[in-house]
């Protein structure tokens, strides 16, 4: 049996149609094009792409042989951000990405901050795995920030008779926007974490196991794992897992997804 060679995923080079400040701090970009072809999309409400962001001076065209890249020119590899995909349109071929800004933190953010109609947007993907599941008694999602897309979309694709319950942890008033949600489900914003646990310890439990989607930051992502466990919510009916982790860069954090301090059980 002969050695495959790495092939990289393939990436769609879009072209930015739309951007939009919806609030303080989110900005979404609307890109999309004759590129859109190589988006390989799916129906997951989770669904996220990689953006590759090459840095100009390297003089780099799109798509990028990241091969070719790693082999001989490491230091020139584009960067790597993960995104989750708002919504993605294949009869318009675009697709809607919404950016948490934080000032000039961070690669993706101070992009979008820049970003006008005209510019590239290459992504890659998508991944992804939850969608609600309509069979599910009821429905639990948590977030903070990082999980807003992935919860809109979420709420997006609900019956219009589903239940449950939203808990998000958003510090701004400003930035806390949703789509309608069903009439049977409720939606509680915090303001920090901790606001954000308590309020789940002191959540009404219904009757069955909820169909749960908790992401956020990683310590806490664990601690809710943990009031999960004691619920005896069945892991098949969780889509769980830390979106970032406090004091850490994105690539020290996708590094140790690997290692034991990075997983969540």
């Amino acid at each position: 049996m002969t050695d495959q060679p790495r092939t990289s995923p393939s990436q769609a080079v879009l072209t930015v149609q739309e951007v939009e400040q919806v609030s303080p701090d989110l900005i979404r970009v609307t890109a999309g094009g004759d590129g859109y072809s190589a988006f390989v999309d799916n129906d997951s409400t989770d669904k996220y792409v990689k953006i590759l962001f090459a840095d100009p001076r390297h003089g780099l065209v799109p798509p990028y042989d990241l091969t070719q890249l790693r082999e001989h020119s490491p230091e020139k590899l584009p960067t790597r951000r993960t995104y989750t995909v708002r919504s993605s349109d294949p009869d318009r071929r675009r697709l809607v990405i919404d950016f948490v800004v934080h000032g000039d933190e961070g690669v993706a953010g101070p992009w979008a901050r820049r970003a006008k109609p005209g510019d590239t947007l290459v992504v890659s993907g998508a991944g992804g795995g939850y969608r609600p599941d309509p069979k599910a008694p009821w429905h639990l999602l948590i977030g903070d920030h990082t999980a807003l897309p992935a919860i809109s979309s979420a709420i997006d694709a609900m019956a219009t008779d589903a239940v449950g319950h939203v808990l998000l942890a958003l510090p701004d008033p400003a930035d806390r926007i949703l789509p309608e949600v069903p009439v049977g489900v409720t939606v509680s914003w915090t303001t920090t974490d901790d606001e954000l646990l308590a309020a789940l310890a002191a959540l009404p439990w219904a009757d069955g196991h909820p169909s749960v989607f908790a992401h956020g930051e990683r310590g806490t992502i664990k601690e809710i794992r943990a009031v999960l466990k004691q619920r005896e919510v069945p892991r098949e009916s969780l889509s769980i897992s830390a979106y970032w982790a406090r004091g850490r860069a994105e690539d020290q954090f996708q590094a140790e997804k690997r290692e034991p301090i990075g997983q969540i059980e």
